[in-house]
């Protein structure tokens, strides 16, 4: 699997880690994703999606089918 958050799109950023002596070496920050299943009610079911966790904020927040909405996705991207 890809380290991606399946409704933002956030993925890993890669850059330097810079010493006192300009030494550089590659380093990658890793999005902090979750696997969380969430009830969607318009399905009556459950959705297993891998989730960063401000997005996941978000949809407590919101709700999963407004959060979705305001991003430009449908039900069927995530399922």
């Amino acid at each position: 699997m890809s380290r991606k958050c399946d409704i933002t799109g956030k993925r890993p950023l890669t850059g330097y880690n810079v010493s006192h002596a300009h030494n550089k070496t590659k380093k990658r920050q890793l999005p902090n994703l979750q696997t969380k299943r969430i009830f969607v009610p318009e399905l009556n079911r459950s959705v297993r999606i891998k989730v960063s966790t401000s997005a996941l904020r978000s949809i407590d927040k919101m709700g999963l089918a407004a959060f979705l909405r305001k991003n430009g996705l449908s039900l069927s991207d995530v399922t």
